[in-house]
């Protein structure tokens, strides 16, 4: 009877630490997301003329989500994002405006799409247009903070709604940004997860541009960190909501 209840504990035991685990892994299963979800109001293709409507509808959804999250973390005053760190530091080895590194970079960048064999939409425009209205339109009316921790928090809530309106526009399939494609080009080199490649890409920007000279914060490296599992974690959310459906 004893070796009965000492056998029967351990199943227990044993079956307990498994179910914790598992509840572990479904709880991280956005890290493993190693490609962008296809949604049925997904684009076909990312390069078209005759784009669904869903598709452009939701493209634009998303960046402007996107826009909102950028205009929460410049409104927080607690770090760039590690793009802009970069841009400063070319900017301290040229002595070129912070606007033309900018544009310099974004267009080195498209050009390692070519390697990387990406596709250029709609989404890859309208990616610096809208977004760039939103930070010009809704800046004034966001909120500010005295308190350093008060910023540092809008500042985290700013990554997680970027990455969020990220995964918006990208499981649109009209076309990525230069970055966004850059991270999607890289993935689909290495088959490594989404989260993992965008750390690793905004963590060696921003190690560039500080070594450069750029200036980095709080802000900077939330966004460098959290950027990716945000992205993930959108991703996953989308795909739980179109099964509910």
């Amino acid at each position: 009877m004893q070796h009965g209840l000492i056998l029967r504990d351990g199943v227990l035991a044993a079956t307990t630490q498994l179910n914790q685990r598992f509840h572990v892994d479904q709880n991280l299963s956005f890290l493993s997301i190693t490609s962008i979800p296809k949604l049925r109001w997904s684009s076909p293709k990312a390069f078209t003329l005759k784009p669904p409507i869903m598709s452009v509808v939701f493209l634009i959804i998303g960046l402007v989500v996107f826009g909102l999250g950028e205009a929460l973390l410049v409104t927080a005053g607690v770090g760039v994002s590690p793009w802009t760190v970069f841009a400063e530091g070319v900017t301290n080895v040229t002595g070129w405006s912070l606007g033309f590194a900018t544009f310099a970079i974004s267009i080195s960048v498209l050009l390692l799409w070519i390697p990387l064999r990406q596709t250029p939409g709609i989404g890859t425009i309208l990616n610096a247009i809208i977004v760039a209205l939103v930070l010009q339109y809704m800046l004034p009316f966001l909120p500010r903070f005295e308190t350093f921790f008060a910023n540092a928090v809008l500042a985290l809530i700013g990554v997680f709604v970027t990455g969020f309106g990220g995964a918006i526009y990208l499981v649109a399939n009209l076309g990525p940004g230069p970055r966004d494609g850059l991270m999607t080009g890289l993935q689909t080199m290495t088959h490594q997860p989404i989260a993992l490649v965008r750390t690793c890409l905004e963590v060696l920007v921003v190690a560039f541009g500080w070594a450069l000279g750029g200036t980095l914060g709080l802000g900077t490296i939330f966004f460098a960190l959290g950027i990716g599992p945000a992205i993930a974690i959108g991703m996953q959310i989308l795909q739980f909501r179109s099964r509910g459906h």
